[in-house]
C-alpha cells in the first residue's frame, strides 16, 4: 500500500511538472493600443524594474500624462532558462495594479536587457532567446502585424506623427546576436574591449541602417539597453565592442538623420551624457534612466562626457518636446516629483 501511494505521487508530481515546463500566451489586461498618428510631446522611460520590490514610481509616471512608455530592458528579473518561470514573472508585472494604471493610460513600447532575456550579461549563446523573445513580445502586447514576429531578434521601430512633427523611435536588441564579452585584465573592471567582437549582427546592421537613412522624422530615438556614449567603465556598455561603438557613430553622422538622441538603462544610476561627433551639426545625447525600484547607492564613478550629476535614487526619464521652437527637454526625475537632472537642447531646423 505505502509502494502504491508512492507511485501515485511520483506520477502525480510528474504530471505536474510537466504542466509547469509549459507555457501559455500572457494574458493581458486591456491596454492603450499604439496610435502611430498621434503628435507626441510627453515621452517617459525606465528601466531596471524587480517585481519583488516596491514600485512607487508608476503613480509619478501617470502623473506626467506621457503619451508613450519605453521600456529599455531589465523590465523583470527573469534571469532563467525556463521560460515558465519567465512567463510567471512576466505575468507578476501585469498584475502589479500601479502599472497597470498605466497601461490603462498610455501605450507602451520597449526591449529588453539581460535580466529580462534569461542570463546575466548573456549574449547570442543563450539557448532560450527565440522563446524568450516571444514572450517579451507578448508581454509589450505587440500587434501581430508588426515585423518583428516575422524575424530574428526583437529590434523594433515606430514612426509617430504627420509630416513636420515626426518622431522615429528606434529600439535595438543588443543582446540576441550580440558576441561574447572579454574579462578585464584591469583591477575593478568587469570586461574589456573585444577587438573583432559585434553587437547587432549584420541583418540588424542592415536595418538599423535603412531606418536612419530613410528617416524622415525631425526627432529620432534610438533606444538601447546598454550604454553609448559612458566609455569608462568597466561594465557592459557599447565602447566594449570598438568595431560597432565606432560604426554605430559613423551611421548616425552619415545618415544625416534629425535630431539623433541615445536612450539607455542597465546601470542602476541616472545620468545625461554628451557627445560632440565631427561633421554633425549638433551634440549627440545619452540620457541613462535605470532603477525604478533599486539602485546603486554607493555609485562614484568618472564620466568624462556626463553633463550632469550622477543620480543614485530611484529614476525615471522623460523628454518633453517643444514643437514650435524645435527643442526637446530631457530629464531624469524620481519620488515626490524630484527632478535630478534636465538638459534642454535646441536643434537645427
Amino acid at each position: 500500500m505505502q509502494k502504491l501511494t508512492l507511485l501515485l505521487f511520483i506520477l502525480v508530481y510528474m504530471m505536474l511538472g510537466c504542466k509547469t515546463n509549459q507555457t501559455q500566451p500572457i494574458s493581458q489586461i486591456p491596454v492603450i493600443p499604439i496610435d502611430t498618428t498621434q503628435i507626441l510631446t510627453t515621452i517617459a522611460f525606465g528601466s531596471c524594474n524587480k517585481v519583488t520590490e516596491p514600485q512607487p514610481l508608476w503613480s509619478e509616471i501617470v502623473d506626467q500624462q506621457p503619451d508613450l512608455w519605453v521600456w529599455l530592458g531589465d523590465n523583470i528579473y527573469g534571469d532563467t532558462t525556463n521560460m515558465a518561470v519567465m512567463h510567471q514573472e512576466y505575468q507578476k508585472q501585469l498584475q502589479q495594479p500601479d502599472y497597470q494604471k498605466l497601461l490603462a493610460s498610455t501605450s507602451v513600447l520597449g526591449i529588453w536587457d539581460d535580466h529580462d532575456y534569461g542570463i546575466n550579461d548573456g549574449g547570442k549563446y543563450f539557448a532560450q532567446k527565440e522563446a524568450s523573445r516571444d514572450l517579451m513580445l507578448e508581454f509589450l502586447s505587440v500587434a501581430p502585424s508588426r515585423p518583428v514576429w516575422s524575424r530574428e531578434g526583437g529590434y523594433q521601430s515606430y514612426t509617430f506623427g504627420p509630416e513636420g512633427q515626426r518622431v522615429k523611435i528606434i529600439l535595438l536588441d543588443t543582446r540576441y546576436f550580440r558576441d561574447t564579452l572579454m574579462e578585464s585584465s584591469m583591477e575593478g573592471k568587469r570586461y574589456g574591449a573585444n577587438p573583432q567582437g559585434d553587437m547587432l549582427g549584420e541583418t540588424q546592421w542592415t536595418w538599423l541602417t535603412e531606418e536612419l537613412n530613410a528617416s524622415d522624422a525631425q526627432f529620432n530615438i534610438i533606444g538601447s539597453s546598454i550604454q553609448v556614449i559612458h566609455d569608462e567603465h568597466g561594465f557592459e556598455k557599447w565602447a566594449n565592442f570598438p568595431k560597432s561603438h565606432q560604426r554605430l557613430y559613423d551611421l548616425i553622422v552619415s545618415s544625416e538623420a534629425e535630431g539623433v538622441v541615445l536612450l539607455s538603462g542597465d546601470r542602476h544610476i541616472g545620468e545625461i551624457s554628451r557627445l560632440k561627433l565631427p561633421e554633425m551639426p549638433y551634440p549627440l545625447y545619452d540620457i541613462t534612466s535605470s532603477g525604478l525600484t533599486h539602485v546603486y547607492e554607493e555609485a562614484d564613478e568618472e564620466n568624462r562626457h556626463r553633463v550632469s550629476d550622477l543620480v543614485t535614487s530611484l529614476n525615471y526619464g522623460l523628454i518633453q518636446i517643444d514643437w514650435e521652437n524645435r527643442q526637446v527637454t530631457y530629464q531624469i526625475k524620481g519620488e515626490n516629483g524630484a527632478t535630478y537632472a534636465s538638459e534642454t537642447v535646441a536643434y537645427p531646423k
